[in-house]
């Protein structure tokens, strides 16, 4: 009686994802036998451009290009497999129902509402910069482990010091008041203009789940500033077909390496033997074996599901279990019969980044309701018109918008069966009092929740960043101590997603730190 011999590779990588791919692709590239597997249909995770109403297409979660390091994009040659733009440097526009459209750093349209914010917005956008440049560097390195005695931990803490020491003393001591501070008491201190402070409070905490009142929110603005210094762009791309052309070239990229990549191939289990990882088990029954098994799927899953808590010991099982990754953020979808037209909104502007969040006042009082499992009447919105400069996500003449909304809690009272077709038209219906007559030309319509991202994409709690961004959850402790530097207290086994440094966002840094870590234990 013959056996099959089950698949094999030096390499085993959970999930499609675009940190995975990154991964998959640097390791391929380095001569490992890399096997991808993802339980989608298509790979991309939540960077996908998929159908959500006959003949019209919309990038499913993330719907904008602006956080992959340059160096990242020329070094996989993603341009060769297909990436390319409808649209770079598309503005942001600030919306509010009590002022006119502000086209973020418009000094001119800025001085007609206030000359003092016109004379200090370019100053800010300096500093911010440089120390978006600072914590770039933190991005863009493995962080060090605390309390080793391994020289090259002891150079990157060096490292770090010496780069914040080279912002100079004024600059030193300006980042550190500021950086554990909230973003409402920054952006108040500095500006007057409430639609200006209520856009630049929205970007201090998209995709999180904190207020912009609430502590360490500055931090997060600053993550937002690096990763943009870090894609040498203060500005936003609208890639061809949506995000999912993005992950379809890294795919590619990773293929052409000599990477193998499976689809709706869920992985049920992750194997060990001799108290190391040696492979995985899909749900099918197959077994497929391998040195090494990295995980892009989020930490709780990865840990706690994928793993078994059996091999880990009680007190790293209880720092997961608390990592905090409770989604808020949600997307809306819709199908419009025409082109829609904001009040105030020059033409020219309509392709980019509309942003309504009227004031911090208003963003604050968008979060609070989300503290009793409720959302709030007007939440903040980050809006995109792809369909303005990609006519292939709909059918002629017709559009799509797609909308993320903040905040949405996972949880809401009555659950969301109860409660999805009425936030569905409270957000339609804001919509329209911006864009009059948009209401009448939706066709269909789409809201996923939190939830709704949790199951589609197989992700805890449908967080975008897969956990909070938070300074207990942050740099060399991120997602937790036993867990940094991409390695696990299982042998053989790493993490390469978002639950990882530097974090969310379609970065990539994560994957390639990974791999490098990867290959640096590889004998």
């Amino acid at each position: 009686m013959s056996s099959v011999r089950p698949d094999s590779a030096d390499v085993i990588i959970i999930g499609g994802g675009h940190n995975g791919l990154v991964c998959a692709a640097t390791l391929a590239r380095a001569g490992q036998s890399v096997l991808v597997l993802e339980a989608a249909e298509h790979v991309g995770g939540m960077a996908i451009t998929r159908r959500f109403a006959e003949g019209f297409k919309v990038s499913a979660a993330a719907h904008l290009f602006n956080q992959m390091p340059l160096s990242l994009v020329r070094d996989l040659n993603l341009k060769h497999h297909g990436l390319a733009f409808a649209a770079t440097d598309l503005p942001t526009i600030g919306l509010s129902p009590d002022e006119a459209p502000l086209r973020m750093g418009d000094l001119d349209a800025l001085n007609v509402r206030s000359e003092a914010d016109a004379r200090a917005y370019a100053p800010f956008d300096r500093r911010m910069n440089r120390f978006g440049k600072l914590i770039h560097a933190i991005l863009a390195s493995t962080p060090p482990r605390l309390g080793t005695t391994l020289w090259e931990d002891k150079w990157a803490l060096a490292k770090m010091a010496l780069k914040l020491r080279l912002l100079g003393r004024k600059e030193m001591r300006e980042l550190l008041r500021i950086i554990g501070m909230n973003a409402y008491d920054l952006f108040e201190d500095e500006f007057q203009t409430p639609v200006l402070k209520g856009v630049l409070g929205f970007d201090a905490i998209v995709g999180s789940n904190f207020g912009p009142r609430a502590p360490g929110t500055v931090l997060t603005y600053l993550y937002r500033r690096a990763a943009e210094v870090s894609a040498d762009s203060s500005t936003f791309v609208q890639p061809i077909g949506g995000l999912g052309t993005v992950t379809q070239a890294l795919a590619r990229a990773a293929e052409a390496a000599g990477a193998r990549i499976r689809t709706q191939a869920p992985v049920a289990r992750i194997l060990v033997e001799n108290d190391h990882a040696s492979g995985v088990l899909l749900e099918s029954g197959e077994t497929i074996v391998a040195n090494t098994v990295i995980s892009n799927v989020d930490a709780k899953t990865t840990f706690l599901n994928l793993l078994g808590t059996e091999h880990l010991d009680t007190g790293f099982v209880r720092r997961i279990d608390h990592f905090r990754s409770a989604g808020m953020t949600a997307k809306l979808h819709l199908a419009l019969a025409k082109r829609p037209n904001f009040t105030g909104v020059k033409p020219e502007w309509l392709g980019g980044r509309l942003v309504l969040s009227p004031s911090l006042n208003e963003l604050e009082r968008a979060f609070n309701p989300t503290k009793y499992q409720s959302v709030s009447a007007t939440p903040a919105l980050e809006i995109t018109i792809p369909t303005i400069h990609d006519s292939s996500l709909a059918p002629t003449g017709q559009h799509v918008l797609s909308s993320v909304v903040q905040y949405v809690p996972y949880s809401i009272k009555g659950g969301w069966q109860t409660h999805r077709a009425a936030l569905t038209t409270q957000l339609i219906d804001l919509l329209d009092q911006h864009a009059p007559g948009l209401r009448d030309s939706v066709v269909a319509a789409e809201l996923l929740t939190p939830e709704d991202l949790e199951k589609e994409f197989r992700v805890t709690g449908g967080h975008w960043h897969h956990g909070d961004l938070a300074f207990d959850q942050f740099y060399m402790v991120r997602p937790v101590p036993g867990a940094t530097q991409y390695q696990t207290p299982l042998p053989g086994l790493y993490l390469c997603g978002a639950s990882s440094h530097p974090g969310g966002g379609v970065m990539g840094l994560a994957g390639r730190h990974a791999a490098h870590r990867v290959m640096s234990k590889s004998p």
